[in-house]
């Protein structure tokens, strides 16, 4: 499998982080685009550094990097993930605004006809908000906001997470066990 993963400035860099690590692990290859804004939120919500996130990545591209094989149909890739996914970042997909590198590789995801899967951060959402991502799902587009699950009792902000992140790479055929899935018995 090859995936792109961006990182955008919402809150939530988290699961950009854990979907890398989680590929990582799977042997997925993956290519890593952070925005600007994506860095200075990944710096201030967690305990990583920017190195250390790179170093997850098969490759690592700047936001500005038009060049970057990843702004290529011709590279050929299994999908992209943006998580979390702004709604700078949501409304630039859904007008082809293609200004930094991951508007312009989710450009390129759409008109390959490849999965492409946006974990929007906001709330509440404004008729905007749902208008680009209606029009974004209508394309195919899988829409996922990063809402818990609480079924499996998670017992940390971690497992939370995780969950989240491993139900967003089911939609790209990664299925892997980071935690509990449902199996229809109750716990309690």
């Amino acid at each position: 499998m090859r995936i792109i993963v961006g990182i955008t400035g919402a809150t939530g860099t988290i699961f950009g982080v854990r979907a890398l690590q989680v590929l990582k692990d799977s042997g997925a290859e993956t290519h890593l685009v952070i925005s600007k804004w994506g860095m200075r939120t990944l710096l201030h919500e967690t305990p990583y550094t920017a190195d250390y996130v790179k170093s997850l990545a098969a490759c690592t591209y700047g936001d500005s990097d038009q060049g970057a094989a990843i702004s290529s149909g011709s590279f050929v890739t299994d999908g992209m993930m943006v998580a979390p996914c702004s709604m700078r970042t949501l409304a630039a997909i859904a007008q082809g605004q293609g200004d930094n590198l991951i508007h312009r590789a989710a450009d390129v995801i759409l008109k390959e006809r490849r999965k492409l899967l946006l974990m929007v951060r906001e709330a509440p959402l404004s008729d905007i908000h749902l208008q680009n991502m209606l029009k974004l799902s209508r394309m195919g587009v899988v829409i996922l906001p990063p809402v818990p699950a609480f079924y499996n009792h998670p017992q940390s902000v971690d497992e939370l997470v995780s969950h989240i992140v491993m139900r967003a790479l089911d939609q790209f055929g990664i299925h892997t066990d980071v935690m509990t899935r449902w199996d229809g018995v109750m716990k309690r």
